[in-house]
């Protein structure tokens, strides 16, 4: 997300919300009547696909905005679910749009940011149509880097739409193909 347009929202009169890890701090469906900058933890916008799998769509955290793209929704897309316990600027949605429409450079901004974000998400999605666990766990790689800590790989396999027993068989896979422990 821009820089400028995350300073003018920390700015902007609103208020802190406190969340617990695991708690849901919107459902899909929910009205949009606000914008969430995530002061500390983190949150993941998840959806469901039909036979009820998690599929991560977003972590953010410290310092990123939450649903950016629903400013411009009546409805939230996502479930948002905090992973960690933290804290959330609150700051109302039509406070948001009255500051966008207030200045050009600002809308331009965002306009910016939330066109990288599409890119990602269909280089995100290019992984997700990966038939085997190999080929999205490779798709990540390519887009990511080298694999976090152990810790974090529950989230990849969420990520990548994967179960993480099966992400995990993959990973020792490839440590048996390279000859290690």
């Amino acid at each position: 997300m821009s820089d400028r347009f995350l300073t003018t929202l920390a700015e902007l009169p609103g208020r802190t919300r406190r969340f617990a890890r695991g708690e849901t701090l919107f459902l899909t469906g929910d009205a949009v009547t606000s914008v969430f900058l995530v002061a500390a933890g983190s949150v993941e916008l998840v959806r469901r696909d039909a036979d009820g799998h998690s599929i991560v769509l977003h972590r953010a955290a410290a310092g990123s905005v939450l649903a950016e793209a629903s400013l411009f929704a009546g409805a939230y897309h996502c479930d948002a679910v905090a992973t960690s316990s933290g804290a959330a600027h609150v700051v109302p949605r039509p406070r948001v749009l009255a500051a966008l429409e207030a200045d050009a450079g600002l809308a331009l901004a965002i306009a910016e940011s939330l066109a990288h974000d599409v890119q990602a998400a269909r280089a995100r999605s290019e992984v997700l149509v990966r038939r085997t666990v190999s080929a999205r766990l490779d798709g990540w790689l390519a887009l990511n880097g080298q694999m976090p800590e152990k810790g974090a790989w529950h989230g990849i396999a969420a990520e990548i739409g994967v179960s993480p027993e099966a992400l995990y068989r993959e990973l020792a896979c490839r440590r048996k193909q390279r000859g290690l422990p």
